[in-house]
């Protein structure tokens, strides 16, 4: 016979997360990132590193980013969560994404979430940012796949639309030779 193994601890959390309450019992060690995404089925929260490096992960929790893979589920009790998901309301994206899509800010999309994240963060403190600003306050966030210059477009794109900022030439122009062509 083996020595009895006692089963884990579990805690009662409840959170709010994009606006919806949730509660569960969890170990104490479960991630944020793990809960949203496995319990509650929010996978627009990525994984990419485990180690905060990367910025994928990041969430909101009670109004400030954070890095849900360093963040355990336990700390977020009694807490709003708001994930990329609960960003676009009523079908319709917000500005951010709006700006990402228009500047073409992503490739592959896995970094997307979380600079999507950052960048609402960035805009609250500063709806006005220059280019080395929106590069510092996005170096928390790796892309690897591309040279940032779209991000960055994307983030001007999305202060302008929010009123903050001046829109890139980047969309002037496009929007000039859309309009002067027919198709």
């Amino acid at each position: 016979m083996g020595i009895p193994v006692p089963m884990a601890t579990r805690i009662p959390v409840r959170i709010t997360v994009n606006g919806t309450v949730h509660e569960a019992e969890v170990e104490p060690r479960l991630l944020l990132v793990h809960f949203l995404r496995e319990n509650l089925g929010l996978t627009g929260t990525h994984v990419g590193c485990d180690t905060s490096q990367c910025g994928a992960c990041v969430v909101y929790l009670n109004g400030t980013s954070v890095k849900s893979c360093t963040t355990l589920a336990v700390q977020a009790n009694g807490g709003e969560v708001t994930t990329i998901e609960g960003l676009a309301k009523n079908g319709k994206y917000d500005p951010v994404q709006e700006g990402f899509w228009e500047m073409h800010g992503l490739q592959c999309g896995f970094c997307t979430p979380g600079m999507i994240m950052s960048t609402h963060a960035l805009l609250k403190r500063n709806p006005n940012p220059t280019e080395e600003e929106i590069r510092h306050a996005l170096e928390g966030n790796l892309c690897r796949c591309t040279g940032y210059q779209n991000i960055v477009r994307a983030v001007q794109h999305a202060a302008a639309t929010m009123g903050g900022g001046q829109m890139p030439d980047t969309v002037v122009d496009w929007k000039s030779k859309l309009a002067g062509s027919s198709t």
